[in-house]
C-alpha cells in the first residue's frame, strides 16, 4: 500500500520569528507616524473651523471643537513616545484626549451637517435674488441700520437690515416675520459670495471631521497597544542587582542573595550543652586521652557525651570583646 508523501516542512527564517527589540522599533515608528498624521490633520479641522466660524455672525459653527482636542491628545502621544519616563502616563493621557476628541468630531459633523444642508440654502445666492447692504463711511455696521422693502407673494414689508449683511428677500416671510426655517440674512460678511464660501468650508468641515474620527479610533489603538508593549518591556527586564542591606548590631554590610543555601551546609547532629555554669572543655590539644567506657560514653562533670560528639571549644573572648561577624 502506498503511503501518502510527507510534506516538507520548511524552518522558520528570522524573517518569520520577528526580534523583540526590531517589534518594538517597528510599533514604536507606526505610532510615531500615525500620531503626527493625526495632528496635522487636526491642525487643518482647526484652521477650517475658526474660517468658518469668523466668516459671519449670526451662523454659529462648531467645526473647530474636534480641532482643539485632538491637536493636544496628538501632541501629548508624540511627547510621551519620545520619553523614558512617565510615558505610560502621558500616553495614557494622549488616548484619553483623542477618545473625547472623537466624540466630539462625530457630534460637531452632525451639527454642521445639518446647518449647512437644512439652514442654508444656496440657490437665491447663486441666482443673485440676495441683495447685500453697506453703510456709507463711517458708520459702525452694529449701530447703524435701514429698512428694506422686502415683497413675498402678494404682500410686502418692511426689513430692518444691518450694515454689511446680504439678505434674501425670497427666504423671508412676511406673514410670519418671527419664524423662519432658513438663515435669510448673514450679518458681518463682505460680499453675498462670502456665504458661499462659508456653505463649502462647513461641508468640508464636515469630511475633515468624518477623517478625524476614523483616524483618532485607529491612532488611539495603536498607541494604546504600544502601551502596553513598553508596559511588558519594563516589567519583563533583567533581574535587579542584589540588595544591600545593613546591620546596626554588626556595623557591616552583607550582601542578600549571596549566601549559600543551607542544603549546601554539612549536617551535624545538636547536641545539648552543659548546664553547669563553671565548665568548660579542653581543646584537642589538652584533652587527656582515656578509653571510652563500656556503656559507650563518657562521664565529664556529670554529663554523658557519645563518641561521635564534636569537641566542645572554650571561648577565648574577653567579656567586653565581640565574635566577628559572618555574613550568613
Amino acid at each position: 500500500m502506498q503511503q501518502p508523501a510527507a510534506q516538507p516542512t520548511t524552518p522558520q527564517t528570522a524573517t518569520e520569528i520577528l526580534d523583540p527589540a526590531a517589534e518594538y522599533l517597528k510599533r514604536r515608528k507606526t505610532a510615531l507616524w500615525v500620531t503626527v498624521a493625526l495632528l496635522s490633520l487636526s491642525m487643518v479641522v482647526l484652521a477650517i473651523g475658526l474660517i468658518s466660524a469668523t466668516r459671519t455672525d449670526n451662523v454659529p459653527v462648531a467645526g473647530y471643537y474636534p480641532g482643539i482636542t485632538l491637536s493636544f491628545g496628538a501632541f501629548l502621544g508624540i511627547v510621551g513616545i519620545h520619553l523614558l519616563e512617565n510615558r505610560r502616563p502621558m500616553l495614557m493621557a494622549a488616548i484619553i484626549f483623542i477618545s473625547i476628541g472623537v466624540i466630539t468630531s462625530f457630534f460637531c459633523a452632525v451639527v454642521d451637517g445639518i446647518i449647512a444642508a437644512e439652514f442654508i440654502d444656496r440657490r437665491p445666492l447663486l441666482e443673485g435674488s440676495c441683495e447685500f447692504y453697506v453703510s456709507g463711511s463711517g458708520y459702525a455696521y452694529d449701530n447703524y441700520y435701514t429698512e428694506a422693502t422686502c415683497r413675498s407673494s402678494n404682500s410686502a414689508c418692511k426689513l430692518r437690515v444691518r450694515s454689511n449683511t446680504c439678505y434674501c428677500c425670497y427666504l423671508y416671510n412676511c406673514e410670519s416675520p418671527d419664524y423662519h426655517a432658513q438663515y435669510y440674512e448673514f450679518t458681518g460678511v463682505s460680499s453675498c459670495w462670502d456665504v458661499i464660501h462659508l456653505h463649502r468650508l462647513l461641508w468640508a468641515s464636515v469630511v475633515l471631521n468624518l477623517l478625524g474620527l476614523f483616524l483618532g479610533i485607529i491612532t488611539a489603538a495603536i498607541l494604546g497597544a504600544y502601551k502596553d508593549m513598553v508596559s511588558r518591556k519594563l516589567f519583563s527586564g533583567p533581574a535587579p542587582p542584589p540588595h544591600i542591606l545593613y546591620n546596626p548590631t554588626q556595623h557591616m554590610l552583607t550582601y542578600a542573595g549571596f549566601c549559600p543555601s543551607g542544603q549546601t551546609l554539612p549536617a551535624y547532629p545538636n547536641y545539648p550543652l552543659p548546664l553547669q555554669v563553671g565548665y568548660q572543655s579542653q581543646p584537642p590539644s589538652q584533652a587527656p586521652t582515656q578509653p571510652p567506657s563500656q556503656g559507650g560514653s563518657q562521664e565529664q562533670g556529670g554529663y554523658m557525651l557519645t563518641p561521635n560528639a564534636p569537641v566542645l571549644y572554650g571561648s577565648s573572648y574577653g567579656p567586653f570583646e565581640k565574635p566577628p561577624p559572618y555574613a550568613c
